[in-house]
């Protein structure tokens, strides 16, 4: 091939691909109307539960600051250490605190790409608050312009700033693609750090949900290859195997509406733009690797994934001895690819919704 396929393809994992475009007032520096609707009926395992949950929709936005340290400074030499805004955006956010129905914590995937892909987990969760953020370096969180201002380590700490910041004691985590990485990450942390009992309202995970995240990255790679592989074996036209793959793998939106979505240009047009973190240094080589043996126990989990996903079963499957507990369901979408909550959001809807109802309490 005269392109390189594998650095296009890391790119659709590291960018997460398909965004969906937010209203322009969530892009505005006020608070989106307020949308009456009636109070929450949500199934779980094939029965209704009603969740006491107030029925008006509110969207709320802040920013919190954050900080980097890194090398640079006069002349190339020394540390500088810049701030920066991290932008969140809380639907229902009257409901953060109910008792009977937990806040979910979206990490959107990437690095590299705004929460806003996300966004349409409102209109199949309605009736939770859900926080979303845009991580440092992208959308609304503009950051430094250099690589060695991101890792997974940084990450984690701008995460633990925007949980203190918005006042999360409970709370669901949901991680898309490279944001499942992250939520395994912070989980393995809280667990290896332990909880401090003189420490008034520290924040507790609940339970979580890694969609379409990797186990392994490498692991995730070669299966590329072995896709790839496959397709150019259907047809060996190499110049069409990029749209292929991303119809087959990534959305399978493509394939039903016959071209692109707009969104997809809309990432790459924003990848390239400074200040956005990018690329794969930040997760290069990694693997989830269980805690310490001296670790609390870490939340229960499901991983999900699309039939079709290039993120293959194998992938999801290692993620099992990661954790310190056999509490990890794994979960199909028969029709899905990457992208399940944009091909099948009522059905990953009920999905996310009933397994998090079984751990509010």
């Amino acid at each position: 091939m005269q392109y390189s396929l594998k650095v296009f393809l890391t790119t659709i994992f590291l960018l997460s691909l398909i965004a969906i475009k937010s209203a322009s007032a969530f892009l505005s520096n006020t608070a989106l109307p307020i949308v009456t609707n009636k109070n929450g009926i949500i199934l779980h395992h094939g029965r209704c539960h009603f969740l006491k949950l107030q029925g008006a929709q509110d969207e709320f936005q802040g920013e919190v600051e954050v900080s980097r340290t890194y090398g640079g400074g006069e002349n190339g030499s020394g540390t500088v250490r810049t701030f920066h805004n991290i932008r969140y955006h809380i639907h229902n956010r009257m409901n953060l605190s109910s008792q009977q129905g937990a806040p979910i914590l979206v990490l959107h995937g990437g690095p590299g790409l705004p929460s806003d892909y996300l966004l349409p987990l409102r209109d199949v969760i309605p009736y939770r608050s859900i926080v979303f953020y845009d991580q440092l370096g992208c959308g609304r969180s503009p950051g430094p312009e250099t690589s060695e201002a991101y890792s997974i380590e940084s990450s984690l700490d701008d995460l633990e700033v925007v949980i203190k910041k918005i006042g999360l004691t409970r709370f669901h985590l949901y991680g898309q693609s490279y944001g499942g990485i992250l939520a395994f990450e912070y989980m393995k942390r809280v667990a290896e750090k332990g909880s401090n009992d003189d420490e008034s309202g520290a924040s507790e995970c609940l339970s979580a949900i890694l969609s379409s995240a990797p186990s392994n990255v490498d692991q995730m790679e070669a299966a590329w290859d072995d896709l790839t592989a496959n397709l150019l074996e259907e047809d060996p036209d190499e110049s069409t195997i990029m749209d292929r793959f991303l119809a087959k793998h990534a959305c399978r939106e493509i394939a039903t509406k016959g071209k692109k979505p707009q969104p997809l240009a809309d990432v790459y047009e924003k990848a390239g733009q400074p200040g956005v973190c990018c690329g794969t240094d930040s997760i290069k080589g990694w693997s989830a690797a269980k805690p310490l043996e001296s670790s609390q126990r870490m939340p229960s989990c499901m991983a999900m994934r699309g039939e079709h996903d290039f993120v293959t079963a194998d992938c999801v499957e290692g993620r099992k001895p990661a954790f310190n507990h056999n509490f990890v369901r794994v979960k199909k979408l028969e029709k899905s690819s990457h992208h399940g909550l944009l091909g099948e959001g009522k059905t990953y809807g009920e999905i996310v919704l009933s397994f998090f109802f079984g751990y509010d309490s």
